[in-house]
Parts: structure tokens; sequence; C-alpha cells
């Protein structure tokens, strides 16, 4: 056996660059992306006449970058671990003798200087733009999701206050066939409601007022905020990233997101692949007018036990009528402010039918079915789902966005919520997502 004898005093001549493994993930990012685009992003931030210099701005996000590649969360850890790694030391061109900046000079800039703009969105889309270029996404095929991030809140602390809920950006369009299919049914059009602001109350927390409180079947109960991520079939580059409180439903951004990709990166979309939470009368009238092939997961509706489910009420579309498993037709009655038209049966013929009491418990033996007046674009949808075509799509879905969380939540730090604040978590989704399309591009070079 053999001790080692070493004086850890002792100087030595060592080369930075020889100290970083050649195969360093840092080395191969570093080697297809040049930075130097940054500094013409927030150089209208910095005051070219007063004050100290400061560091530079390339330096400062390429230490966010490390963070998020590596999964460190804390700010503080971070310092010390670049103070320490050569490989960091390497990336931010470093010498072993310079000293590293404090910790807190990450959040006073974050706080004073890039608080206000938009240049964490710009630095993910520039990335985008990369990828685009050396030929990893072409717009075609698009997979969206969301997942849920844990706010630095406390589920127990919170006050209840009535919030307004959101208006449905389709309303007008809503109305607007309300309103042809009465008339299609020699209806009266409904007369104009004055449009109140509608309220619910809900617990919003005293620590992070901006999270919202989920609650959600299989998932923990809190406050929380959603990432809805879309992600391209082709390499699986991610190209967008939208922050919502939890509280917000998965469908409600999505269209807008899906326009705004289509407007800002000349996509020319062909195919989504969506789950169950997508599946409303909206989205899919959305994704038809665009001509969008669109494959959404289904989920059976709840139903009251020991009642027939409606899939056993048949519709026939040439007589606009349902049909109950008795042969009995439902007829049209008429069509509500929400866009449902309402299907009634004979209530005389009901009240002696043999199955009454598993077909409804209505008090006048009438029995209802809903229909939405934009059910035929669900309808079509529904479709692309049960054809060969729109299984082989769909099953790419685990392969894409939900390979895309799984490798953010594991890896980059992406269960958490590291800051309090709407706005700071979009900073962190952008900075996650942009960190993974730098790997996905280093990794393929």
């Amino acid at each position: 056996m053999i001790k080692k004898q070493s004086d850890q005093t002792e100087y030595e001549f060592v080369c930075l660059d020889q100290l970083v493994p050649q195969d360093h993930l840092l080395r191969k990012i570093d080697s297809v992306i040049d930075f130097e685009f940054i500094r013409g992003k927030v150089e209208h931030l910095y005051c070219h006449t007063n004050g100290r210099p400061g560091i530079d701005p390339v330096v400062l996000f390429k230490i966010l970058f490390i963070g998020y590649l590596f999964g460190i969360r804390s700010e503080r850890q971070l310092m010390r671990e670049i103070e320490m790694n050569m490989a960091y030391r390497w990336f931010l061109k470093y010498k072993l003798e310079d000293s590293i900046p404090h910790h807190s000079t990450l959040s006073q800039n974050r706080r004073r200087r890039f608080q206000e703009s938009n240049v964490y969105q710009e630095i993910f889309d520039e990335i985008v733009f990369l990828a685009m270029a050396r030929g990893m996404v072409d717009g075609r095929h698009l997979y969206t999701d969301s997942t849920h991030l844990k706010a630095n809140a406390n589920k127990n602390k919170f006050e209840l206050q009535e919030v307004e809920k959101s208006t449905r950006d389709y309303i007008n369009a809503l109305n607007e066939d309300i309103d042809k299919d009465r008339k299609a049914h020699n209806k009266n059009s409904l007369k104009k409601k004055e449009e109140k602001p509608k309220v619910k109350e809900t617990k919003v927390s005293t620590t992070d007022k901006d999270s919202g409180y989920m609650v959600r079947d299989g998932k923990p109960k809190g406050f929380f905020y959603l990432d809805h991520r879309t992600v391209d079939g082709k390499c699986n580059i991610i190209t967008d990233t939208h922050v919502t409180p939890a509280n917000v439903h998965d469908s409600t951004p999505y269209l807008d997101r899906l326009d705004t990709q289509t407007e800002k990166f000349g996509f020319d979309v062909e195919a989504v692949g969506l789950d169950a939470g997508y599946f409303t009368a909206a989205i899919c009238k959305g994704l038809i007018d665009r001509d969008i092939y669109g494959v959404i997961s289904y989920r059976r509706p709840n139903h009251i036990k020991g009642y027939f489910r409606k899939s056993k009420f048949k519709y026939d579309s040439q007589t606009d009528t349902y049909t109950c498993p008795e042969n009995q037709v439902l007829k049209y009655r008429t069509t509500n402010r929400e866009g449902y038209k309402e299907y009634a049966s004979n209530p005389q013929k009901c009240i002696n039918c043999p199955v009454r009491n598993q077909c409804t418990k209505s008090a006048n033996h009438t029995k209802l079915v809903t229909r939405h007046v934009w059910q035929k674009y669900k309808d079509k949808i529904n479709q692309n789902r049960l054809s060969e075509e729109g299984r082989a799509f769909y099953k790419r879905r685990k392969e894409t966005v939900e390979r895309s969380f799984a490798d953010a939540k594991q890896l980059h730090g992406h269960r958490y919520a590291r800051m309090r604040g709407l706005d700071k978590v979009k900073e962190q989704s952008l900075l996650a997502a942009a960190c993974q399309n730098m790997k996905k591009i280093a990794l393929a070079s």
C-alpha cells in the first residue's frame, strides 16, 4: 500500500481550460450558442453616463443559466458552487483568482433593472429562433399540457375573498351562434342582459396573493401556479411557456397562446395533441376554424350512479331529435344563454316507463337532454381521436410534452416556485424552458 503524501499549500501552474472535460455540457452549449445577443437586449436598461461599472449582463444571465441547467435552486448555493467548480468558472470566463459576485447581485438586478422588462421572454424566443435555424423546429405538430408548481405559500394561511371571474374570450361568437340557432328553430332572440361581472368566493393566500388555490382530483390541495407549455413534435423543443394561477382552467389561455406562437414564429400548424382538460366546445371549434387537425383525449363525463349515461340517448341530425333507450323521441324545446339546446321527453309517456327510475328523477317526469350549439365540432375532434392516425399522433404526447415536464421537475428544479409573485414565476418558467432548449440544441450538435 502507498500513502499519499502531498502539501496542499504548494503553488502550481495550471490552465483552467485543461481542467474542464471536453465533453462537459457547458462546453457543448458554449460551442453552439453565442450569448452576446443578450447584451443588445438589455443595453437600454443600463445608464452609460452615471453609476459604478456593473457586472457584465451576459455573465449575470450565464450565472442564472447554470442554476437552472444543474437544478441549483438557492442563489447563495449557486455562488458557492461557481466559486469551487472549474467548469462553471470557465463558462463565465472567470479566472481562478477572480472574485465571484455576491449572491445579492442577482436579486438586486432582478428587482431594480429587469423586473419591468421583457428580457426573459426575449431570451427564450431567441433560443427558439436558434433551434429553428438549426432545423430542430418546424411548427407542424405541437403538443400542449400544464403542470403545477408549488407556490412558496402556506396552504393554511389565506383569506376568503370575492374574486371576479374571467370573461370567456369567445362569448361574442357564442352569442351569435345561439341567436342563429334560435332563429333556425323559429324562436325569438334572447333579450340582451346587462353583463355584470361574475364573482366567486375563493381562497387568497396571505403570503403569495398571485398564486391560486388548486382543488383537482388526484392532485395535492394548496396554493400553486400552472406552467402551460407547448412542445414541438420534431425534436421536443419548447416553443411556448405561459404561467397562470392554479385556479385557472387549462383550456382558458390555450387558443390565445397558439395564435401567439403562430404569429411570432410563423408556424404553419397542421396538428395538435392535447389531454382531456382541453376537450371543450370552444377549443374544438377554434381548432377547426384554424384548419388544424386536433387530437384530444377523452374523459367520461360524470353521471349519477344507477342512471343512464348520456351516450344511451342517440341523436339524429336530420330530425334534430334524441331517442331514449325505450325508443321515445325527445324533441327540441329551446336554446339557453349558455349555448345548450334542450331536448325534452313527453311526461305522459315517461310516467309509465318501466326504466324511469334509471332515466330521471324529475318531479314532472320529464327527461331533459342538452346539446351544445358547437357539439358538431366536438364530434369531429372526437373522430380524430378514434382514427388510427389520431391514435398514433396522440401516442407521441408522452414522448414530447410529458417528458419535457418530467425532465424539468427531475433535473431543473421545476417542482417548486423559487420566488413569490406571478412575474417572478414566469421568469423561472422561461429560464427553465430556455435552458432545456439549450441542452437539446447542444446535445444534438
